[in-house]
């Protein structure tokens, strides 16, 4: 791979998360598993790919907020749990999943930072 190389993966690779709930509105939290892999991250997850990313949940609103000096973000999605723990006749009504959704979104992280990244390389996508 050169300098200029790229690779993709699922964002796990890269970070982990939390996931909290209120009513109806989610709590997603991205922890960088490196600092030197934040920026790459916050450039890429905007709160628009992560509105595209939950479409299919129909989230009303999502807000990120950025925390640098922990290398993480939150996000929060409005009206993504069916209405919430006592409303939903889903079976995640705490939409504590919501995070592993998130982990699965493709990111490309410059090939120069893979070593920074967690697991192994079956799901590796090598880009210019």
């Amino acid at each position: 791979m050169d300098k200029h190389s790229f690779i993709t993966v699922p964002l796990y690779r890269a970070a982990h998360g939390r996931t909290g709930d209120k009513g109806n509105r989610s709590n997603i939290s991205v922890i960088a598993w490196h600092p030197e892999l934040y920026a790459v991250l916050a450039a890429q997850l905007t709160e628009e790919a992560v509105a595209r990313h939950f479409a299919h949940r129909h989230p009303s609103a999502v807000r990120r907020y950025l925390l640098p000096q922990l290398s993480a973000m939150n996000f929060v999605l409005d009206d993504v749990l069916d209405g919430g723990v006592n409303d939903a006749l889903n079976l995640d009504t705490h939409g504590k999943a919501l995070s592993y959704w998130l982990l699965d979104l493709p990111v490309r992280i410059p090939a120069a930072l893979h070593p920074l990244l967690a697991g192994d390389d079956h799901d590796v996508l090598i880009t210019t």
